[in-house]
């Protein structure tokens, strides 16, 4: 059902290609640039901290998703002439406990792993809280993070899984290219630098898990909810001097940074033990119907899925 609500706006292939081409083009031009030039990510971003400060830096990074999320949606309203409602789920309304469920499960994972890490092994961190830059911090991540988390579920689980899946006519392909163009858009960030091609894996798994979600709940929520937490509470709890995202956060991870088989465990452990959760909780079923069936539809444009 959650495809076909993009049948609700008025289709055409040229309306749907600028926004990703647009966007695509834009990631693909900056981790060129980055290339070419060989630009230290990690150098300008510590140059442009030391120049503005880390609140500064960070509500300047953030504020871009505001105009990009403004435009995708006032694409989708008045070019699509689709609602909001029809982009984000197939139910009557926003479930939004779905939203605030999955927030809190992933936020509690987050919270609860993180301070294991701190008391098994607290040189790895330093206590970096200070409340006055702290509460600007939260503040500005309130407001800012879950705009730019929603930017991308729009743009990656809405509006490119409901275009490809109405054009392809089936599910399992929108749910592996939008995942593998989530993983490339991170593909610039200095982490990936960092810790080495490895971690593109967990881009991409996190692009596969947020797509399942959205298609074996027929809507978008829980993806909305769980990337938000993702990132919200990751700024506000603990950052590292060589990732995308550098705050004021209560921590710092001051430990050597390398990638081995552990990034993998999110992907292969952690987010299976989410599916799990969230099957049982939402009684999920047709597995095999809502991530490979194909779609055929009707001129009553209601969705018939077929295995």
């Amino acid at each position: 059902m959650y495809i076909i609500q993009g049948k609700q706006g008025k289709l055409g292939m040229w309306k749907y290609l600028p926004i990703p081409i647009m966007f695509i083009g834009l990631m693909l031009a900056n981790y060129l640039l980055i290339k070419t030039l060989e630009i230290d990510v990690s150098a300008l971003m510590k140059e442009e901290i030391l120049n503005k400060g880390k609140n500064r830096v960070f509500a300047e990074n953030m504020a871009l998703f505001v105009f990009l999320l403004a435009g995708l949606l006032f694409w989708v309203r008045y070019i699509h002439k689709q609602s909001l409602l029809s982009l984000t789920t197939s139910r009557k309304k926003i479930d939004w406990g779905r939203v605030f469920f999955v927030f809190s499960l992933m936020a509690s994972f987050i919270i609860i792993s993180t301070l294991i890490g701190y008391f098994v092994t607290p040189e790895n961190y330093q206590i970096n809280f200070k409340p006055i830059p702290f509460l600007i911090l939260a503040i500005i991540a309130l407001i800012l993070v879950p705009i730019q988390t929603s930017f991308e579920e729009y743009l990656f689980r809405g509006y490119l899984m409901q275009g490809l899946g109405l054009a392809i006519k089936n599910k399992w392909l929108p749910l592996v290219v939008t995942s593998i163009l989530f993983g490339v858009m991170h593909a610039a960030n200095p982490e990936v630098e960092k810790l080495g091609p490895l971690l593109m894996v967990y881009y991409i798994g996190t692009g596969f898990f947020l797509g399942i979600l959205t298609l074996m709940d027929e809507g978008m929520e829980l993806a909305l909810g769980f990337h938000a937490a993702n990132n919200l509470i990751t700024v506000l709890l603990v950052t590292a001097d060589w990732t995308a995202l550098q705050t004021n956060s209560i921590f710092i991870d001051v430990s050597d940074p390398s990638a081995g088989y552990e990034i993998l465990i999110p992907v292969f452990v952690i987010f299976p033990i989410f599916l799990f959760i969230l099957a049982k909780k939402y009684q999920w079923v047709e597995w095999n119907k809502k991530l490979f069936g194909t779609i055929v539809i009707h001129e009553n444009k209601k969705e018939i899925t077929k295995e």
